[in-house]
C-alpha cells in the first residue's frame, strides 16, 4: 500500500512538467500512459551507430543519449526528455531488428530453447544535467518448434522489434519459460527504474 501510495506521489509530483518522450515506440508510449503520465512524443532522425570498440551492454545507454541530445536541441532546458533504446544480446551478439521475414525466422530460431539479455538504455535530460542508465532481463525461451515460429512472424509481423519478438504478444504466451527482472523492460522501458531516476533529476 505505501509503495501504492508514493507511486502515486511521485506521479502527481510529474504533472507540471512538460515531458517529451523521444521515442516512436508504441510500447514506450504506452508504458508512460498507463503510469499517468502526460507527455509529448518527439522524434528526430538519429543513426543508431555506435563505436566498434564499446562493450555491447553499454550499446542501449549509448544510443539513448544519442537520441536524447538530438531532441534537447530543439527544446529550452525546462523540458524534461526522455530517450531510450533496446537491445537484445545473446551470447554476445547482438540481435536487432529484423531485416526481413526470414530473418526474424533466424532470429526467433537462434533464441530457441536458450537464455538471452534484454537490456534498455535511458536517457534523461532536464536542466542542463543528464542522467543515464539501463536495465537488463533475462529472458528464457522455450524450445519453439517451426510452426510457432513461421506463426508468429506471418501473425504478428515483428519487424520493428529488437529480437524479432514482443513479450506481450502471442509469443510472449506460449513460448516464454520464464525471466529473470523487469518485464517491462523486455516490453522496451524499465517504468518503475524511469520514475524513480525522474524524481531524483527533478527534485
Amino acid at each position: 500500500m505505501n509503495y501504492v501510495r508514493n507511486l502515486s506521489k511521485n506521479t502527481i509530483m510529474f504533472q507540471h512538467l512538460d515531458i517529451i518522450l523521444a521515442s516512436g515506440s508504441p510500447r514506450r508510449k504506452k508504458l508512460l500512459e498507463e503510469a499517468e503520465l502526460s507527455f509529448t512524443v518527439k522524434t528526430s532522425d538519429v543513426e543508431e551507430t555506435y563505436p566498434d570498440s564499446l562493450p555491447k551492454m553499454m550499446i542501449p545507454e549509448f544510443l539513448a543519449a544519442k537520441k536524447a541530445e538530438a531532441v534537447r536541441k530543439e527544446y529550452a532546458n525546462d523540458k524534461l526528455i526522455i530517450a531510450a533504446d533496446t537491445i537484445v544480446l545473446q551470447d554476445s551478439k547482438v540481435l536487432g531488428k529484423p531485416k526481413d521475414r526470414e530473418d526474424a525466422i533466424f532470429k526467433l530460431k537462434s533464441l530457441s530453447g536458450a537464455v538471452h539479455q534484454v537490456i534498455t538504455g535511458v536517457c534523461l535530460c532536464y536542466k542542463g544535467e543528464k542522467k543515464t542508465f539501463s536495465a537488463s532481463t533475462n529472458v528464457f525461451f522455450k524450445r519453439l518448434s517451426k510452426e510457432i515460429i513461421t506463426h508468429y512472424v506471418d501473425q504478428y509481423h515483428p519487424l520493428d522489434k529488437a529480437g524479432a519478438y514482443g513479450i506481450q504478444e502471442w509469443i510472449g504466451l506460449v513460448g516464454i519459460d520464464r525471466i529473470e527482472g523487469d518485464y517491462f523492460n523486455v516490453v522496451g522501458l524499465p517504468v518503475s527504474r524511469v520514475l524513480s531516476e525522474m524524481f531524483r533529476i527533478v527534485k
